[in-house]
């Protein structure tokens, strides 16, 4: 489907254009110049036990284009959790920068942080993290009534018909399958028009026709809304959705794969610890 012919990806575009003049919308460089969605610039992250030091990320460097879909795996250990919390702004790096677009996360206070997160960064983790006492549609616009934003219900419609919930907007998560919830999270991720969604394992709890229509939604919302997302997963299968795989161990880089298929994948999982 086209950039222009599809509706809900032109909404988007026209909001965050509108946008541009609001306190806290990105800035929009031009063309040629645009950031990569995320990057990550010599990251290192250590995790103190008394006198022990723990190194679960060691000097990484990666960049990651708007519009892409990209998937991080590694064995247990690796450092995939943490360089994705670090990507997202959850945990801070011991040295390096992390930037999404123009903007440095690693020199944000707490307080700018948590806004940059709210606003720009759209969470996706095993456990779907809804509040049961909530209807889908409310469970969805929950971020926006937290920063206290307008909810545009024509974009909310749309993003529930996307993820091929409109017909369950007043439903409750207990009448609703694993699958469905995690589509739920997914729209929820969406509704702040994220520079970038983050998911970790966010099939892991689910069957596997659950996990596939989870995983071919997450591909849509590249494809069809230019969207920009970052998976964490140790599922060969769920890491060939992605446009590439990159891979870690022992806290450094260990390789990437384009195009990856899931035995190709599976391969360069076996073979890791030659890297």
């Amino acid at each position: 489907m086209s950039w222009t012919r599809n509706p809900l990806r032109r909404r988007i575009a026209q909001t965050e254009f509108i946008a541009a003049d609001t306190p806290h919308a990105p800035v929009v460089p031009t063309l040629g110049t645009t950031p990569p969605a995320v990057r990550l610039d010599s990251v290192s992250k250590e995790y103190r036990s008394g006198k022990t030091a723990l190194r679960a990320l060691d000097a990484v460097s990666a960049g990651f284009p708007r519009g892409t879909f990209t998937a991080v795996m590694g064995p247990s250990g690796s450092g995939k959790s943490t360089f994705l919390n670090c990507a997202a702004g959850l945990d801070r790096p011991t040295s390096g920068s992390v930037w999404l677009g123009d903007v440095e996360l690693s020199r944000l206070d707490e307080v700018a942080l948590t806004e940059v997160r709210r606003q720009r960064i759209g969470f996706i983790f095993q456990a779907y993290n809804l509040l049961s006492a909530l209807n889908v549609e409310d469970n969805v616009t929950l971020p926006l009534r937290l920063a206290d934003k307008r909810i545009d219900r024509g974009f909310l419609l749309e993003v529930l018909t996307a993820v091929g919930l409109g017909e369950f907007r007043k439903r409750r998560p207990s009448e609703l399958s694993g699958g469905q919830q995690q589509r739920v999270a997914i729209a929820r991720a969406l509704i702040n028009h994220p520079d970038v969604v983050v998911a970790d394992e966010p099939t892991g709890a689910l069957d596997t026709r659950s996990g596939k229509q989870v995983l071919e939604l997450l591909r849509q919302i590249v494809d069809d809304m230019g969207q920009t997302v970052l998976l964490v997963t140790h599922d060969p299968v769920a890491a060939s959705y992605a446009d590439s795989v990159l891979f870690l161990a022992d806290g450094r880089l260990a390789g990437e794969l384009t195009r990856p298929t899931p035995d190709q994948v599976a391969a360069r999982m076996t073979h890791l610890g030659e890297w």
